[in-house]
């Protein structure tokens, strides 16, 4: 499996970005699908996920009510709408993907998000 971001980029505290992740390959293994941020000296940390057909997103505390993320299974697509912001958002986001049994295996090559005060 190939995944492709895009969307990254600066933005003021309070703006939006959407992220965009393409799935191509053998995508009968992207049952889970998610989001990932890093920056530097801190582990990478799971942001946000949905599984395909489900219900309940995951959402890490630190956007809960801020990002939404969505997924076209049809499209293999995965988006991660971002509103309001912070300067504590930036860092390099990852989409990744996996079957059930190995949740994220395939990983994108990131995008920035850098939000300025």
């Amino acid at each position: 499996v190939q995944l492709q971001a895009s969307g990254g980029g600066w933005v003021q505290t309070g703006g939006s970005l959407r992220l965009s992740c393409a799935a191509s390959g053998r995508t009968s293994s992207t049952y889970n699908m998610g989001w990932f941020r890093q920056t530097p000296g801190k582990e990478r940390e799971r942001v946000a996920a949905l599984a395909r057909g489900g219900i309940t997103p995951y959402y890490a505390d630190s956007v809960n009510g801020r990002f939404t993320i969505s997924r076209d299974n049809a499209k293999n697509t995965v988006d991660l709408q971002m509103n309001n912001l912070k300067p504590e958002d930036t860092a390099v986001y990852f989409c990744a993907t996996g079957p059930q049994y190995n949740p994220y295996v395939y990983w994108g090559q990131g995008t920035q998000v850098t939000v300025s005060s």
